[in-house]
């Protein structure tokens, strides 16, 4: 019976020891895609947008959805 408790004993030792490292492989693929998406975001906001190209912008809503539009608030007082 002793025999039975050693092998599940190191039975648990080798999962603790695959999900220690199954979470630090987790660990260093979730850094190198959030580092990826980090770089993505770095050069939209500096090829796409640098050099004054955002004075260029042109917003397809702009004054078709005011915050504040009169014929819905208006004064009932």
């Amino acid at each position: 019976m002793t025999s039975f408790w050693l092998a599940l004993s190191a039975a648990f030792k080798w999962s603790f020891g695959f999900y220690r490292l199954f979470g630090n492989v987790l660990n260093w693929v979730l850094f190198l895609v959030a580092m990826g998406f980090f770089c993505y975001w770095c050069y939209i906001l500096v090829v796409t947008l640098g050099a004054q190209k955002d004075k260029d912008y042109f917003s397809p809503t702009e004054g078709k959805n005011p915050y504040y539009d009169p014929k819905i608030y208006k004064n009932e007082g």
